[in-house]
């Protein structure tokens, strides 16, 4: 039997997903034992496997030119969830947007990433994403209590626990999270949930850091080209009480701004007492979103003059300049991730052992994992 019959029943709708890179082998697998399969199936077969779930993270980490694409959109299910104990599990497939929009339905939320467009959880997952609101729950990395990874030879493996009691043994699904693929396939996932608050008001201030010092745990504070806003969320007296301490424009709900677009994306991460001096550092010409008291800066630019100094000044700092989009070109020209973190020789061995001929997104970590 060919490779290509050995994946024709797993092609399903992966043709239809829009943006999928063009590739020989592409595979949806409709159920977690068919991506179990397809996995064995690449593993035996020895081939380059990308993960495709809404496409929005692929721009960061090492280039792959892969001989199978795997479409995840089929594998979308809710697979239980309990409101009473604030906790949801999905299957990885699903879009943020409607796992966000369904908990709404009961006043719940996941607090994944603002404006997560076509990202799906796995992707969330699997690009350690967190969004501005981190500041006061913390990152996407703390709320996963399950995980089911399908390793790259093809295993399912489960770990964690739906009750946060009875988690027992190795932390693998904090693990999971910013592995981009290489220890499995997030398959599915159960998400600790937060009670949406009564009362949200977005306040445009003039001074960011003021207001970060000033207000009694906002939910973040978020500046964009130099404007600065502020998103409280609680008890209508509780937020009453901070508005009173800013000075600033109040509007009901949470407006959350875009991040900065352009011909190549950044993410300049820094620890947080440094971010005001990384936002005096970028170029001139890079707009900007920066989120104060958490240590990130999305950043838009034309080219890449200046990031090799910028890079130069967060890594020296403990932080990095990463690249999150831009033209194949400058992924030769510029390492995406920077100076490799130390332990490579350790991830490796880790890496090895749920995928061991390198099948999933291989290449694409630091260091060229």
């Amino acid at each position: 039997m060919t490779i290509a019959a050995a994946f024709a029943p797993f092609v399903g709708l992966a043709v239809a997903d829009s943006g999928l890179p063009e590739c020989d082998l592409m595979a949806a697998p409709q159920t977690i034992d068919e991506l179990e399969q397809i996995l064995d199936l690449a593993s035996e077969h020895q081939l380059k496997a990308v993960i495709w779930g809404g496409g929005t993270h692929q721009g960061i980490g090492g280039r792959i030119d892969p001989d199978l694409v795997i479409a995840t959109s089929q594998l979308n299910r809710l697979i239980d969830w309990q409101p009473e104990d604030f906790t949801v599990t999905v299957e990885a497939g699903m879009r943020v947007s409607d796992l966000e929009e369904m908990l709404a339905d009961r006043g719940q939320m996941a607090v994944l990433p603002e404006l997560p467009g076509a990202a799906t959880i796995g992707g969330v997952m699997a690009a350690g994403i967190s969004g501005w609101r981190r500041a006061r729950y913390g990152p996407t990395r703390d709320r996963v209590l399950e995980v089911d990874l399908v390793t790259g030879d093809g295993r399912r493996v489960r770990a964690g626990g739906r009750v946060v009691k009875n988690v027992t043994g190795f932390d693998l699904p904090r693990l999971a999270v910013g592995s981009y693929g290489s220890l499995g396939v997030i398959a599915q996932a159960c998400l600790k949930l937060w009670p949406e608050p009564s009362t949200k008001v977005t306040v445009s201030v003039a001074d960011g850091d003021r207001a970060l010092a000033t207000a009694y745990r906002p939910t973040a504070v978020v500046e964009a080209d130099g404007v600065a806003k502020v998103y409280l969320g609680g008890t209508e007296a509780e937020v009453d009480g901070q508005v009173e301490s800013l000075d600033g424009t109040v509007v009901p709900g949470w407006f959350w701004t875009p991040a900065p677009t352009g011909a190549v994306g950044w993410s300049l991460r820094v620890p947080p007492a440094l971010i005001r001096s990384a936002i005096e550092r970028l170029p001139s010409g890079w707009r900007y979103q920066a989120g104060l008291g958490v240590g990130e800066i999305k950043a838009a630019s034309v080219d890449a003059d200046g990031a090799a100094e910028l890079r130069a000044w967060a890594e020296s700092r403990g932080g990095a300049l990463v690249i999150v989009s831009g033209p194949v070109g400058l992924y030769s020209d510029m390492d995406p991730w920077g100076t490799p973190p130390p332990g490579l020789d350790i991830q490796r061995e880790l890496i090895r052992r749920f995928d061991p001929c390198r099948v999933v997104n291989p290449g694409r970590l630091p260091g060229g994992i």
